[in-house]
């Protein structure tokens, strides 16, 4: 784990595990999704062991929506012309691997940001939650955005570099390496249990000593 912070420690009801478009429009287009969708299951299983939110954050469109896509909008003005990605397409439902429980943060996006066009932000601020883990579909997408965004909020930031990809190997790779840690510490699944063992040690370090008599 390579981290920027000096204690990369976490508070697990401080912190949400963001999964950022786990469609099966969306995951067809990473060059490994089996692989991607792994690791996202196992953040899930962490974020489910140690008390940590879970928010789901998934891109379709209602018919208002492409009526709000300007026509000079270079990245949507395609699916506005196609009517592309219509909210009720099975294939853009999160991934049924995904256990979305009762609880969790689901919030449904038209833009690449997560915080873009919903109120996401709010949400999290009402479960007083600080920190974010975030993994996704795609690296140059959703999740660069996101990233960006959360930054400009405040929040401490972690990116699971082994579960987001994209369809460019080397954009991945140069996002992951050299753009992402600018603004995150870039991790791995494997590094998770790492962060909350530190978490509690803190806890106990704090804890108050009682004095003995």
């Amino acid at each position: 784990m390579t981290t920027s912070s000096s204690d990369p420690s976490i508070v697990s009801q401080q912190t949400a595990l963001m999964l950022l478009d786990f469609q099966p429009a969306v995951l067809r287009h990473a060059p490994d999704q089996e692989a991607v969708l792994e690791k996202a299951r196992s953040a899930l299983s962490w974020a489910r062991e140690h008390g940590v939110k879970v928010a789901y954050v998934r891109v379709a469109f209602a018919p208002e929506d492409y009526d709000a896509i300007p026509h000079h909008h270079k990245a949507f003005a395609g699916a506005k012309q196609d009517r592309l990605m219509p909210d009720g397409d099975p294939l853009l439902d999160l991934h049924s691997a995904l256990d979305v429980r009762e609880g969790d943060i689901v919030v449904r996006k038209t833009r690449y940001g997560a915080f873009s066009t919903t109120d996401l932000h709010v949400l999290l601020g009402d479960e007083s939650i600080d920190t974010l883990v975030i993994g996704g579909i795609s690296t140059a997408g959703a999740v660069l955005s996101t990233v960006r965004e959360a930054s400009d909020q405040d929040y401490r930031i972690f990116v699971l570099g082994d579960a987001t990809d994209d369809q460019d190997p080397e954009v991945h790779r140069v996002l992951i390496e050299k753009v992402l840690p600018r603004q995150a510490d870039v991790i791995t699944t494997s590094d998770l249990k790492a962060l909350t063992r530190r978490s509690l040690a803190a806890e106990r370090r704090n804890e108050p000593h009682t004095r003995r008599t």
